[in-house]
């Protein structure tokens, strides 16, 4: 099959054997990127890369990236108009939540225990872990956690 469309999305060109071009037979599938929306790129994204310590975000097209370890990039592009809210986990070690939870409670910043925002001023301890909730300049809701979820654990 020539490039083209298969149901509404392109297709990408073969070698004339099946094989599409440029990529690989055994594709893993891992998060590259992400976009955050926001109203100033410059102080949202210098806000993510303080908090969690990381390095100064740099500019890449239109976008400031702050980069995580596991070759994960967090994009932020402004946006005119009403932002839509979310949520954005991040897998910390033990140091650097001692180190976010304390840059949180030195700027007076508000936190929670939960992401429903009943439990101020607290951390949580699931599954073994810390975690603790806390908004970015726009209002998204931004997490800190030591441990994954196990989800066959979840009450």
């Amino acid at each position: 099959m020539a490039a083209g469309h298969s149901a509404g999305r392109p297709t990408p060109p073969e070698d004339g054997n099946g094989a599409w071009l440029g990529y690989e037979a055994a594709m893993t599938v891992e998060l590259n990127h992400t976009i955050i929306w926001c109203k100033d790129k410059m102080r949202s994204s210098a806000f993510l890369a303080e908090m969690l310590g990381r390095p100064e975000p740099v500019a890449f097209m239109h976008f400031m990236v702050v980069d995580l370890d596991n070759d994960v990039s967090v994009d932020f592009m402004e946006q005119e108009g009403a932002i839509a809210l979310q949520h954005y986990a991040y897998l910390v070690d033990d140091a650097t939540f001692d180190a976010v939870h304390e840059r949180i409670r030195d700027r007076g910043i508000d936190h929670w225990a939960d992401p429903a925002r009943t439990m101020p001023n607290a951390i949580n301890r699931y599954f073994g872990g810390r975690g603790v909730y806390f908004l970015d300049p726009d209002g998204h809701m931004l997490e800190a956690m030591t441990r994954p979820y196990a989800r066959d654990e979840a009450p």
